[in-house]
């Protein structure tokens, strides 16, 4: 990417009257240089078995290229045509709630024979068709692609083939996944049972994993056939999403984000977020965190809010906060969902950059700003490159382990990242997402590990000899606790990682209504209960920065530190809240000389930084507030780019409410 990508989600379907060649005027003024189309309407491209209609693809990437408007043309599989369904179906997926039904989108068995034969035939019509275009830069294949918890009987035989060639013998997964209880033995291959009704999670959690392979397979499969058309200069990505809750909060369960990416040219992603007086950027750079990490390089925001829902309508100012929020991660594109908004179905008031009357409004205004300064600072903000010395440690087999065995609470593994990702982002600590098979850990100064509930023993060893070599680590509770099949570890816990923590613990119990005492925690008068989650630990050589407020529990530890060997090993054993999450990393962050002016400025000052192309050091600074906030700029003079005017170090700066600064030093 050697520019700055604006764009938005374009269905020419979706109109109720002509009017292309004005929502083309509209988004040139607007600054918009690329839009995606054609993911979401196989219905109208194939509108029977075999009859293919693309004529809205040629009239809207004819009308594009004419205006100078890049295209990226989505693959339309990921919401099946009535037509398929009625012939097969089949190609509906059954799973753990019952047969599919159709209606909504992503219902489908993304290894059914005969939707993979439609798919292939409209992915080689379309791309056949549009890969010479001089429109088309670039490619989406499917859309948030997940496995849809298909689970039906061809699903069952696949895995019990997954399970074959994995552990050969069913003396072994018998003895790895204890299937002795409950006579839930298996004797014979041909007598293995539908996974939909287990009650063993070291078998629930690997069918989880076995069906995020499925979905690796079937968007490499896409990539595939796309290359096969792809001209030079084009690219290929996915648009990942998160964990939804009513907005994009973690780590995706259905999808391992780092292996699915490995075929793409780029990462591509969606990042939804609260907004008016709820906006604070977290899930912005969570998302963007996330993406950069998949193929430690820049990414594109496929979609992201523009108005949305009446609650996520921004107040003036936000839609630049938040466009820029996305570069500062390291984005090279921010893309609206959608241009405009519909008038029927299921998202019609999920409002676009337009509302339903198609008329210029104060968003669309703003979005002509925020068009026009990424255009004249394209050179300078484009491919911003991070270095980051922290890194989390995130896990689809943890978070599959604890769908099984939840807190008590009902609390998650992504609770649990998100407790400490959140107070890291407010102490404007940057940080990179790795998996538990990452080797380079050399890289980071320090890591932080939530709840690594399930994992090899070779990723502890990791650590341990990370800690060793002069590393810092801040593990919470759980950690190493089980194997990577979820098999409980016999040795007192936390297990392979004791000897690095300096504890030991072997009772674990429910809050209520426990607080903390010591050093760590005396000194502020911010909550101090524990939320979530006891364990009862022991210090061996490590020290106690907090114990259990509690008559009974009073003498265990809550949250230690270790020395070990060179470095230090920090553990939280139980769910504090965020003011005492916080005091606990800002110690590792001191600890580990990972503690600077940025870390002086707290929420609502997020600052954002790296290096862009000609080596300068671009510098962003945000207000997440309603309120105007000052700061001493700490760094080399430099300009703002923004206004152009000179900044000295030293200097005070003012930050609107929702507003920002860019220095390039």
């Amino acid at each position: 990417m050697s520019k700055l990508l604006y764009g938005v989600a374009y269905y020419d379907e979706y109109m109720p009257y002509e009017r292309l060649d004005e929502d083309i005027r509209m988004i040139k003024e607007a600054g918009i240089n690329v839009v995606r189309i054609a993911e979401s309407t196989w219905s109208t491209h194939e509108p029977q078995n075999g009859v293919f209609d693309f004529s809205s693809v040629d009239r809207v990437l004819d009308a594009m290229h004419k205006a100078g408007i890049a295209v990226i043309v989505g693959t339309p599989t990921y919401a099946v045509p009535a037509w398929m369904v009625k012939e097969h179906p089949d190609v509906l997926a059954v799973t753990p709630r019952g047969p599919g039904k159709y209606g909504a989108r992503q219902i489908m068995d993304i290894t059914n024979a005969a939707y993979l034969f439609y798919s292939e035939r409209i992915i080689r019509k379309l791309i056949s068709r549009v890969s010479k275009h001089p429109a088309v830069v670039g490619y989406q294949t499917d859309n948030e692609t997940k496995h849809y918890d298909t689970a039906g009987s061809n699903v069952q035989l696949q895995f019990v083939k997954y399970m074959r060639d994995t552990y050969e013998t069913l003396d072994v997964v018998n003895q790895l996944f204890g299937l002795d209880y409950w006579s839930n033995r298996i004797n014979s291959w041909e007598e293995f049972p539908s996974v939909v009704g287990t009650i063993n999670g070291s078998l629930g959690a690997e069918f989880a994993k076995f069906q995020r392979k499925l979905v690796n397979e079937f968007l490499a499969w896409q990539v595939s056939i796309v290359n096969e058309y792809k001209q030079p200069g084009q690219f290929v990505t996915q648009n990942f999403d998160f964990e939804w809750r009513g907005y994009s909060f973690g780590v995706q369960p259905s999808v391992d984000h780092f292996a699915a990416s490995e075929p793409f040219d780029i990462a591509g992603v969606d990042i939804y977020h609260p907004s008016q007086d709820d906006l604070t950027g977290i899930e912005i750079s969570f998302g963007g965190d996330m993406a950069r990490s998949l193929k430690n390089d820049n990414y594109l925001v496929l979609e992201t809010q523009a108005q949305a829902f009446p609650h996520w309508t921004p107040y003036p100012g936000q839609l630049r906060l938040q466009a820029f929020s996305h570069l500062a991660s390291g984005a090279n594109m921010v893309a609206y969902w959608h241009w405009h908004s519909i008038h029927n179905s299921f998202e019609t008031y999920w409002k676009g950059l337009l509302s339903h009357d198609f008329q210029p409004n104060p968003v669309y205004y703003e979005a002509k700003t925020i068009g026009a300064d990424f255009a004249r600072l394209s050179e300078d903000l484009a491919s911003l490159r991070k270095n980051n010395q922290v890194a989390v440690m995130v896990s689809n087999e943890a978070l599959s382990a604890m769908e099984w065995f939840k807190l008590p609470d009902g609390k998650t593994y992504n609770d649990v990242v998100r407790a400490l990702y959140d107070e890291l982002y407010k102490l404007n600590v940057e940080v990179d997402f790795i998996q538990p098979i990452c080797t380079h850990l050399d890289k980071y100064k320090m890591i932080v590990v939530p709840a690594l509930y399930a994992a090899p023993s070779e990723t502890l060893e990791r650590l341990n000899e990370f800690v060793r070599s002069g590393g810092h680590v801040v593990y919470t509770f759980k950690s190493g606790f089980a194997d990577e099949v979820v098999k409980v570890r016999t040795s007192q816990q936390p297990g392979i990682i004791q000897a690095a923590c300096g504890i030991s613990y072997s009772m674990f119990v429910t809050p209520n209504h426990v607080g903390l005492k010591g050093a760590l925690i005396d000194r502020s008068n911010e909550a101090k209960e524990v939320e979530a989650w006891m364990e009862l630990i022991t210090p061996t050589t490590a020290e106690v920065l907090a114990y259990y407020d509690h008559a009974q529990w009073g003498e265990y530890a809550a949250i230690t530190r270790n020395n070990y060997g060179k470095g230090t090993a920090t553990y939280i054993g139980c769910l504090p809240g965020p003011a005492v999450v916080r005091r606990v990393l800002c110690g590792a962050l001191k600890n580990a000389g990972l503690w600077g002016a940025e870390q002086e400025l707290v929420f609502p000052i997020i600052v954002k930084s790296g290096l862009n192309t000609s080596g300068k050091h671009i510098r962003y600074y945000f207000n997440y507030s309603n309120d105007a906030v000052t700061f001493d700029y700490q760094h080399q003079d430099g300009t703002e780019l923004l206004n152009g005017s000179k900044v000295t170090s030293g200097q005070q700066l003012e930050l609107a409410p929702w507003g920002f600064l860019i220095i390039s030093a």
